[in-house]
């Protein structure tokens, strides 16, 4: 993990808690560089846009038992979240393999952080094409339909810039994150263990098929 702080695997209140570190490698040619403040996505509902380093205070105060259990591994500090969105803003600022956004519901003026979800184009146990999506969100967000919408986002985006798979990774107890997958049309796949032993079980939607008609497909935000 590059920090006990931010989720970067997939589910409603958590996922997969052990998706291995990526190298800080340049992504293929064929993923379009974007600074940070160029993307913003949203379906009307909520929207999409890099975390940012105001987005710190609002993690710490939503992060609870379930996302350090299945996402972080460990409590989150003040510290070690800033340093994750600084590493986040470089990713975005190099076109590194990490596409990390923040889960904004409200209006330009009252927009609150929900959670966050990530993509990551290279990662272990990835075939090339693949595209890893990891999403929490925090307590009092939870069951209003906001992390399928994310991943419906979250995938339309990885799409446009050349994925051509995505994959969420769920640890078969949380059934909450799995749920998620299958809303946003993400069909069951192999099973594979994490470096601790934890089963993980594949979901996998084909990115080449026309997403256009999502509900979550972006629209300008």
């Amino acid at each position: 993990m590059i920090t006990p702080a931010i989720p970067r695997s997939s589910l409603e209140m958590g996922a997969m808690r052990d998706v291995p570190r990526n190298p800080m490698a340049q992504r293929s040619s064929d993923v379009k560089n974007h600074r940070m403040h160029e993307v913003k996505l949203s379906d009307g509902i909520i929207t999409l846009s890099p975390l940012r380093p105001d987005d710190a205070e609002a993690h710490l105060a939503g992060e609870d038992e379930p996302l350090v259990r299945w996402l972080s591994g460990g409590p989150g500090t003040r510290e070690g979240v800033e340093a994750y969105i600084r590493h986040c803003q470089e990713q975005w600022d190099t076109s590194g393999p990490l596409r990390a956004f923040g889960i904004q519901v409200g209006t330009d003026e009252t927009l609150a952080l929900a959670g966050t979800i990530d993509l990551r184009f290279t990662a272990e146990g990835l075939s090339p094409g693949q595209v890893n999506v990891a999403y929490g969100l925090y307590p009092s967000w939870r069951g209003r339909g906001l992390a399928t919408r994310a991943v419906l986002l979250a995938s339309r985006y990885a799409a446009n810039e050349g994925g051509k798979e995505a994959v969420i990774r769920v640890a078969p107890e949380n059934t909450a994150s799995a749920s998620v997958a299958r809303r946003a049309g993400f069909t069951p796949s192999k099973h594979t263990h994490s470096e601790d032993g934890t089963r993980l079980d594949w979901y996998i939607r084909d990115l080449r098929i026309d997403t256009q008609n999502d509900p979550g497909a972006p629209k300008p935000a």
